[in-house]
């Protein structure tokens, strides 16, 4: 399970996760200089910890590393929120307080996701909501017995036919960021390779 990113990782990330393409440490470094004052070295540093964590993987182009985001912001997110999730003593209570926090933009976007995973949702409130006149709630007149649609006497009711019911989906796990892996860090100044030819 993934920590939370630092101040400065997350402002790399941001970058490495919008350009969505491979990056250059002096890339981001003119990118963030652009709001704050930082050094090459600061820069290559959290770049090369980024890597070794797992977030991002690098190749070598030329005497420079290029460095792509190995998950998404997205499943980047549902990572924190799953881990946050699961430490609570009583996640329903959890689920119905973050509800409570959420704005009209986000309840949008959690209808939206619903949709999305559970399609056969709506089939189910439809089927559960509908009201029979002694007060029952379940199938839909055209569910109920034979017994029911007034069927001539002497005649065996009919079977009560299925009730439509929707099946929940199950979320896969969040992406996660791939394996430690170790690797050489690039050359203060100059983004080049340990022993690299100038």
């Amino acid at each position: 399970m993934p920590r939370q990113l630092g101040e400065l990782e997350d402002a790399v990330m941001t970058r490495v996760w919008q350009w969505n393409r491979p990056v250059t440490v002096r890339e981001v470094l003119e990118d963030l200089q652009r709001e704050r004052s930082i050094a090459y070295t600061t820069v290559m540093t959290v770049m090369d910890n980024l890597h070794q964590k797992g977030w991002v993987r690098r190749e070598v182009d030329g005497r420079a590393y290029r460095y792509t985001a190995v998950s998404t912001r997205a499943a980047y997110s549902a990572a924190l929120m799953n881990e946050a999730w699961s430490h609570s003593d009583n996640p329903a209570a959890a689920l119905v307080a973050f509800f409570g926090m959420m704005s009209a933009e986000q309840r949008e976007a959690l209808q939206d996701a619903m949709r999305i995973i559970l399609p056969d949702l709506q089939d189910v409130s439809a089927a559960s909501d509908h009201e029979a006149p002694d007060g029952r709630t379940g199938a839909p007149p055209e569910a109920e017995s034979g017994a029911a649609r007034d069927e001539p006497a002497g005649e065996p009711a009919g079977e009560p036919a299925d009730v439509p019911t929707g099946r929940a989906g199950t979320g896969r796990g969040a992406e996660q960021p791939g394996e430690r892996s170790g690797g050489q860090s690039e050359v203060p100044g100059d983004e080049a390779l340990p022993g690299a030819g100038r």
